[in-house]
């Protein structure tokens, strides 16, 4: 009698330590900081020929 009496209250006390997850939305907004630097550079290359025309000794301006 004495250990069915255990065993229904081990069995009992295992159940009620159970973990338990729970799903709940946040109350306040989800804040999302992104701070962000975006430098670039541009590279343009000219032929030869092309330098020659806007140089300033061409007359063209």
């Amino acid at each position: 009698m004495q250990t069915q009496l255990l065993i229904i209250m081990m069995g009992l006390f295992l159940i009620s330590c159970s973990p338990s997850v729970r799903v709940e939305a946040p109350d306040k907004p989800i804040t999302i900081n992104l701070n962000v630097k975006i430098e670039h550079e541009i590279h343009v290359k000219v032929d030869k020929e092309l330098e020659d025309v806007f140089s300033a000794d061409s007359g063209l301006f």
